[in-house]
């Protein structure tokens, strides 16, 4: 057998082999690996009964021209006994050529960063893929590293690829290729070869023949984040062929997805936000997380390069105090930035101002790059230079580039020589690889000097919208931001850039002007309501404080705050902390204020007083407990704050110690305090014992799984209310743990307090024997209780016969509620002797889910038919059914005194509705009525509304569950609109019942009107 010509041509090369030498070539295409997976199918019978013509036919259809070629003529080679000496010429060759690729791979990407060794032998990951001698064969053939910009992610890369070529052992043979994402942005459509050999063309026919000899390849694709083509689009035009020209991005996602080398080794950089579009390109990868710096990296990076360790310790614990600039240090170029500023710091200054924000500390490393002239002049004569790399870090920064080419200069009105002051000083700098190409040392400093862009005033007067740059509106926008994560950084430096004294020193250094203007655009944006700016509509309370304590301009948060009157906080780091007690402390208008403290900020230790004490002492200024502290002093500094409310909180014994500190200060004017479920049960003591002679103190509740027996509450509550200084009026006690006598205790304070109106007792475990003592105080003469809530306290008809002989007796109580106790009706008939009573005062009754039935309807209908003082009734998911009935018959009576009727979910159905309609007809008194989560059906809701349509008498509002699609319904409510416009109608959507903590409103007509049935609270 002969060779044939470099013409390429299957059949003919086929057609010479003998019959040993075609079993020979069928038994080396199993032997592939590539092929192996494609080969063994039900379609490989085929390949083995072929004869030559055939085998040609079939290898044709299923391969590319280009890999068959060479995977043909390296099997040909192979079963050749007469051309041995060719196989090990061309073997030589290739050997050659890898070894010059792996020494061109080293001499390039030399990378002698001391954190890369480090980092990975940090991660046993990393190391498996790194180091081809511990790979193993169950390790992913897809590796994702992903990090935040800056963190080493290309040198990890590049590292792994020398370890990879550097790995070939025995007679492997090892290639390792480099694809850089922002190049094959640029490179026209091309072949698989042309992409992969970008670097060493003159290889290329060499380089692709060897990737058909041997699966140990390993392709780094780094900077995916970088790509510009959709993700959609890669998805859908993968190719197979090396030898078809397609654009890189293809050729790149047809490598991903497996269509190309399916067996080799991919490992890829990106950043997290892109992330999502490639997990749809890849299958089964391994994600290995970058991190950067370690703390203790940054450690040793600050020791080497201040030499000494007092002064290395210094900057470092000036840099920890700001746990956002800390976390910037991990990336090692920003870590390098601080290092040189605060080298620069004249001795004895404080390095903690300049560290007291980012913003801070990056306008300080600029300035000190580039000092003032020596001649006598104030500036340093970079100020038009500034302004172009401004424009330039805007325009990248919102077009979502980390890297910009010489020749796009022109197209912004710059010059190349605009850069070259901030490359010689470092902050951008040239790509190695393309001379003309250029980036800023980290995504950080590209968005400081974008964010300077909007405060820098240039004699030109350059538009930002010319070259593509978001008015400041957007640069705020939750949607814009949604698409572009990186612009959230840009604008909180923006906000730094507001402080006086820094837009100083950027006017004093560069000679340049700042613009007052966006200012007050950003004080216009807080300040208006969200539905009339959509930008911030996106800013919770949360992210405004970090923007405002970036400022540090006092003036500026008091202006911004001046509108806030209610503020709602949840406090998860000490960072929050920081944040919140700056701008707290500067908006004195402020009236109620909510926070919410996550379990973790403070220690969970139990110590006694004077530990606690020396706890605090030793406390230094960047500590959770002295940032507590501040935030605290807010309510001694605040005289118009005037509720109080910690819920869901953890705190520890220095931390309750520090609030109850500040709840005592004689500056304090709290009149309301509520302290729901909060860590550890002791903060419950030490609040009641700083409120005990409270004089402002009108509301207080406390709220928790509270053990009496280890706080002593009760006791403490009853010492409050015997005090002469006492003023409560509220008191709202949940879910403690206590006995009959510590009750007891409590409610014969009530005789002695004459200023307590509401008591709320809801889901305390009072029992019949409690509720009893409670009636007992409730008779005396001198108690004042207008409003009582004892719902889900666990009553049964036992108490009943006490209560109603308090409500005979009581000459002040107005409303009670008994929701949720199983009084059942034998209770209720007991109670309706009390009601009855004319002496009875009781305007307002709440017996939702008591297990009343139709029978007690009979009670309460007999009650109704009478003079009694009662308004307002609820029977909320009680399965009075039929009992409707007879109220309707009490609702048709012309003593009948309700003015609100609650009957939700009572298992009402269509055939009562037209009793129900005809008595509302000739109802003179009742305005609302709550008829929600009943199914009465399309007839009976017609019955009701085609009855009320004409009607004009005092009902107001009524509540009934719609299907607002039936055409006759949605006609007959505009109907009602136009003839009967007094007459509002709820559609109710809602499962759950309405709460009744309207209870204590202290507009009582309102109560099942409007926010009672809403379930909103006071």
């Amino acid at each position: 057998m002969t060779f044939p010509p470099p013409e390429f041509n299957l059949k003919v090369l086929l057609e010479k082999l003998k019959g040993d030498e075609l079993k020979s070539f069928k038994c080396q295409l199993w032997t592939l690996p590539e092929f192996r997976d494609d080969l063994q199918r039900p379609s490989s019978c085929d390949v083995q009964d072929a004869d030559n013509m055939e085998l040609a036919d079939i290898l044709t259809k299923k391969f590319p021209s280009n890999r068959l070629r060479h995977v043909t003529l390296n099997i040909l080679e192979k079963i050749s006994c007469t051309e041995s000496f060719q196989t090990s010429g061309r073997e030589t060759r290739h050997r050659s050529i890898i070894e010059k690729l792996s020494l061109f791979w080293r001499n390039r990407y030399c990378t002698k960063s001391f954190h890369v060794h480090d980092n990975m032998h940090r991660s046993q990951e990393l190391m498996q893929f790194f180091n081809p001698k511990i790979a193993t064969k169950s390790l992913s053939e897809t590796v994702v590293l992903y990090g935040p910009a800056g963190v080493g992610k290309t040198t990890l890369a590049k590292k792994c690829l020398q370890e990879w070529t550097a790995g070939g052992q025995g007679g492997q043979i090892r290639c390792a290729f480099y694809l850089q994402c922002r190049e094959l942005n640029h490179m026209e459509p091309c072949t698989f070869g042309k992409m992969i050999c970008m670097d060493s063309p003159e290889w290329e026919d060499e380089i692709m023949e060897i990737l058909t000899l041997t699966q140990e390849v390993l392709f780094v694709v780094d900077g995916f984040d970088e790509l510009r083509v959709p993700v959609e689009a890669l998805i859908n035009e993968l190719c197979g062929d090396w030898g078809t020209k397609h654009p890189a991005p293809i050729l790149l996602s047809s490598l991903l997805k497996r269509k190309m080398l399916p067996h080799s080794m991919v490992l890829v950089t990106t950043q997290p936000q892109a992330l999502r579009d490639l997990i749809l390109l890849v299958e089964q990868p391994l994600f290995i997380e970058a991190e950067g710096f370690s703390e203790e990296e940054r450690q040793a990076f600050f020791q080497r390069h201040f030499g000494d360790e007092k002064e290395a310790f210094r900057a470092l614990s000036a840099v920890r105090a700001n746990s956002a600039l800390f976390h910037l240090a991990s990336a090692p170029d920003v870590c390098w930035m601080i290092c040189t500023c605060l080298a620069l710091q004249e001795k004895g200054e404080d390095l903690a101002v300049t560290c007291q924000t980012c913003t801070s500390l990056f306008l300080k490393f600029l300035c000190t790059q580039f000092p003032p002239a020596s001649d006598g002049d104030h500036t340093n004569g970079y100020g038009n230079s500034l302004e172009a790399l401004c424009l330039l870090a805007a325009q990248s920064l919102w077009m979502q580039q980390s890297i910009f080419y010489g020749g796009e200069l022109w197209r912004l009105g710059l010059n190349e020589s605009d850069l070259c002051p901030f490359l010689d000083k470092g902050i951008i700098q040239r790509d190695w690889h393309c001379k003309d190409c250029y980036s800023f040392i980290h995504l950080s400093v590209q968005q400081f000097l974008a964010a300077m862009f909007y405060i820098l005033k240039s004699e030109e007067g350059r538009d930002g919208a010319k070259w593509d740059i978001g008015v400041v509106q957007k640069l705020f926008s939750r949607e814009v931001r949604y698409k572009n994560s990186n612009l959230a950084q840009a604008g909180l430096f923006l906000f730094g850039l507001l402080n006086e004294k820094r837009t100083q020193e950027l006017e004093t250094t560069f000679g340049c002007r700042t613009s007052v203007e966006v200012k007050q655009e950003l004080l216009q944006l807080l300040q208006s309501k969200p539905l009339e700016s959509k930008p911030f509509s996106v800013m919770d309370l949360r992210e405004i404080f970090s923007y405002l304590y970036e400022s540090q301009e006092e003036g500026l948060v008091k202006e911004a705050m001046a509108s806030f009157e209610e503020m709602s906080l949840c406090l998860k780091t000490s960072t929050d902390f920081m944040h919140s007690s700056f701008c707290l402390k500067n908006c004195q208008c402020v009236e109620k204020l909510s926070l919410q403290v996550e379990r973790g900020i403070f220690e969970e230790t139990k110590v006694g007083l004077e530990a606690c004490l020396q706890v605090l002492k030793h406390q230094n200024h960047s500590s959770s407990l002295f940032l507590w502290a501040d935030l605290c002093s807010v309510i001694c500094s605040n005289k118009n704050l005037s509720l109080l409310d910690i819920s869901q909180s953890f705190l520890n014994e220095p931390s309750a110690r520090i609030l109850c500190d500040c709840l005592t200060s004689v500056s304090c004017c709290l009149q309301k305090v509520v302290i729901r479920d909060i860590s550890p049960m002791t903060v419950y003591r030490d609040i009641c014992l700083a409120l005990i002679g409270k004089k402002t103190l009108t509301h207080l509740t406390l709220v928790g799984r509270v053990q009496e027996s280890k706080t002593l509450l009760l006791l403490l509550l009853g010492e409050m209310m015997k005090h002469k200084k006492c003023n409560l009026q509220f008191l709202r006690l949940g879910s403690c743990s206590a006995s009959i006598h510590q009750w007891d205790n409590l409610f014969l304070t009530l005789h002695i307090n004459q200023s307590l109106t509401c008591l709320d007792l809801s889901d305390n475990k009072l029992l019949d024997a409690g509720a009893i003592l409670l009636c007992t105080a409730l008779k005396y003469p001198r108690c004042f209780l207008k409003r009582l809530s004892l719902e889900n306290c666990h009553l049964t008809e036992a108490s009943c016969k006490e209560l109603s002989s308090a409500l005979m007796v009581s000459q002040k109580l107005t409303h009670l509620s008994l929701a949720r106790n199983d009084l059942g009706d034998t209770g209720l008939k007991i109670l309706c002797e009390g009601l009855c009573y004319p002496e009875c005062k009781l305007q307002m009754l709440v017996l939702q889910q008591c297990n009343i039935t139709k029978v007690g309807c009979k009670h309460l209908s007999e009650l109704l038919h009478g003079d009694c003082n009662l308004t307002h009734l609820d029977l909320g998911l009680n399965p009075i059914a039929t009992g409707l009935l007879l109220l309707c018959d009490a609702l048709g009576h012309s003593n009948f005194s309700l003015k609100c009727l609650g009957l939700w979910g009572c298992s009402l159905s269509p055939l009562y509705c037209h009793k129900l309609a005809t008595a509302l007809a000739s109802n003179q008194k009742l305005e609302t009525l709550d008829l929600g989560q009943n199914f009465l059906g399309k007839s009976g809701i017609t019955m009701i509304l085609e009855t009320l349509k004409d009607s004009h008498g005092p009902l107001k509002r009524l509540r009934l569950k719609i299907d607002k699609s039936n055409r006759n319904i949605k006609k007959l409510l505009k109907d009602m609109k136009a003839s009967n416009p007094s007459l509002t109608i709820d559609n109710v959507t809602r499962t759950t019942a309405p709460s009744y903590c309207d209870l204590f409103s202290e507009h009582p007509e309102t109560i099942l009107t409007t926010d009672y049935l809403r379930g909103r609270g006071i």
